[in-house]
């Protein structure tokens, strides 16, 4: 094994209802793997699960590997705008998972979109 590292971006868009992993080069123009929740488990409720989240980032890093790649920065996304302001609860465990398999982390950046005042949040007037 050369001692040159390769890196990728791994993008992770976490909400309450699923898990999306896209792994793309530094540039972010190709895209090198990609899985999300309904990819791993047949039941809707369990895609955005800590475990599946676990069971996606293990596979990605076996593929990861066969291509050469060992380090991976992170951009974790959670839905945003005027929704949720925080990640949901597969982005933990697919940073987890993935130094588990032997994969070097590189920068965990937060990618979340706030708004410059946009739309008007849903709820009614008296949700904060």
């Amino acid at each position: 094994m050369s001692s040159e590292m390769k890196w990728a971006v791994a993008n992770i868009k976490s909400s309450y209802n699923n898990t999306i992993v896209t792994i793309t080069d530094l540039s972010g123009a190709e895209t090198i793997a990609k899985s999300s929740g309904g990819m791993i488990v047949k039941a809707s409720r369990d895609e955005s699960s800590p475990y599946t989240a676990m069971q996606m980032a293990n596979r990605l890093a076996e593929q990861l590997k066969e291509k050469g790649i060992t380090g991976v920065h992170f951009k974790v996304r959670a839905p945003g705008g005027n929704k949720h302001k925080n990640p949901g609860p597969g982005a933990q465990a697919t940073i987890r998972a993935f130094a588990r398999a032997g994969i070097r982390i590189g920068r965990i950046e937060d990618v979340t979109p706030i708004p410059h005042d946009g739309t008007r949040p849903r709820g009614g007037k008296h949700k904060s």
